[in-house]
């Protein structure tokens, strides 16, 4: 039996529910507040593979969007605007107001969605947005389902929108693959060859995507992490509907995540952010600089202002998808 009960109570007076769907092999704790995942456990292994909380406090403060789903665009639209089909469309500017980052500050990762439906290995949720939100087009309607299949987890995202408006909806996990409290000893591979060199706003910068031949964003041969700073888009070819590797990780401890997707992109980012004093996590944790590894399949940044980047547009009438699989094993 699917088990689902209260997690808390935002400020609003709403209930936000906690599911808990798993096989045996691979269990998952998923709330309707950013239908995010708040845990996730192999079996045989002792510790969380994502970093999340057991107060929804703190997913109302720093750890916003740990584990949630984000858009509706996810990344970064630079200048908080864009141009569609000759209209300007203004939009929240919460990041230091200069860029839309996540989809404004009431993005969907911050939004307690709909547990629509639930079942023993998966949990689907539901959310809509009005026209205006966010300063983004159209009525959205989203749905995000979990499914738990072996060792591995699917995140399926689809969303339609009664206007043509910009979409990209992405899982924001920080994953843990051991016990160091640190990704800088992560092994990785990413088999793309350019990225997007980014401004200090984080922009993808003009002109074609960078090689990362010679560069430290090269992981086409795995190798450490390390202290790398990055925080930025992987270049994919598009393969609409062509699920295709994105990454693999792997901890000092034998644990390893594949992730593949869809997507055209892929934001890796090792949390640099996170304070030096650490937050509070699950099981007593204190996460710290560098303590989990965003793998984000997503659409490239900035991409309603970039022509020459793959479209981002979803027209009126169609359907966005994007399929990601977290794969593990040991």
């Amino acid at each position: 039996m699917t088990h689902v009960q209260t997690f808390g109570t935002l400020p609003s007076g709403e209930e936000v529910r906690v599911v808990e769907i798993g096989n045996g092999v691979l269990s998952a704790r998923l709330l309707t507040h950013g239908a995010r995942l708040q845990d996730l456990r192999l079996a045989g292994v002792a510790h969380p593979l994502v970093l999340g909380s057991d107060r929804l406090e703190d997913y109302l403060g720093p750890m916003a969007y740990f584990g949630a789903t984000v858009g509706r665009y996810a990344n970064r639209i630079g200048g908080a605007a864009f141009v569609l089909d000759g209209e300007r469309y203004a939009l929240d500017a919460n990041e230091g107001g200069r860029t839309c980052l996540h989809g404004g500050s009431e993005g969907t990762g911050v939004c307690n969605w709909t547990l629509a439906e639930a079942g023993a290995d998966m949990a689907a949720f539901t959310l809509d947005l009005p026209d205006g939100h966010m300063g983004f087009p159209g009525l959205f309607e989203a749905r995000v389902t979990y499914r738990i299949e072996a060792a591995q987890l699917l995140v399926e995202m689809e969303a339609q929108c009664s206007a043509d408006c910009p979409v990209s909806l992405a899982h924001h996990s920080y994953f843990s693959l051991d016990t160091a409290g640190d990704v800088a000893g992560t092994r990785l591979h990413v088999p793309a060859s350019h990225y997007l060199a980014v401004d200090a706003a984080k922009i993808p910068l003009p002109g074609a995507p960078a090689p990362v031949a010679g560069t430290a964003f090269d992981f086409r041969v795995p190798r450490l992490f390390g202290a790398s700073g990055i925080d930025h888009n992987y270049c994919f070819e598009e393969a609409e509907g062509v699920v295709r590797l994105m990454a693999i990780a792997s901890g000092r401890e034998g644990l390893s995540l594949v992730v593949e997707s869809d997507a055209p992109g892929l934001q890796v980012y090792g949390a640099d952010h996170l304070p030096i004093a650490g937050l509070p996590g699950l099981e007593g944790l204190s996460y710290g600089p560098r303590a989990g590894l965003a793998l984000e399949t997503q659409n490239w940044p900035d991409a309603p202002n970039r022509p020459d980047f793959p479209d981002a547009v979803l027209r009126s009438g169609a359907t966005y998808r994007n399929v990601t699989r977290y794969g593990f094993r040991r």
